[in-house]
């Protein structure tokens, strides 16, 4: 849905050119990553209702300090890619963890956490 009504749903709330610019390509951007992202979250809340929180706080700490913020800037400020470095940064994170989640789900170590 983000994919096709982006444009109509962000000239609703956005009236200044640049900015409904910057919010369309956001959203076709993470919309890219929703489905991995979407996976990884499943998978991630997996880990806590078995017990195990300590995978979700690792693969958090990992894909969103580790890789997004430092990738974020560097993208926007060294790169100068400005906001839409900061989108991909963001969508690299959300594919991140669907694919770091769902490797560390199918080791199957959390089936030996003991409550």
């Amino acid at each position: 849905m983000m994919l096709l009504f982006a444009t109509p749903l962000i000239v609703i709330f956005i009236e200044d050119s640049v900015a409904s610019g910057y919010a369309v390509q956001a959203l076709w951007i993470f919309a890219l990553g929703y489905i991995l992202w979407g996976i990884g979250i499943a998978i991630i809340q997996s880990f806590n209702g078995a017990g195990d929180t300590m995978i979700p706080t690792w693969i958090n700490v990992f894909c969103f300090w580790l890789v997004q913020v430092p990738l974020a800037y560097s993208l926007a400020m060294v790169l100068e890619f400005w906001p839409v470095g900061v989108f991909w940064a963001v969508f690299v994170s959300d594919v991140l963890t669907g694919i770091v989640g769902y490797s560390l789900f199918r080791r199957g170590k959390w089936k030996l956490r003991e409550l």
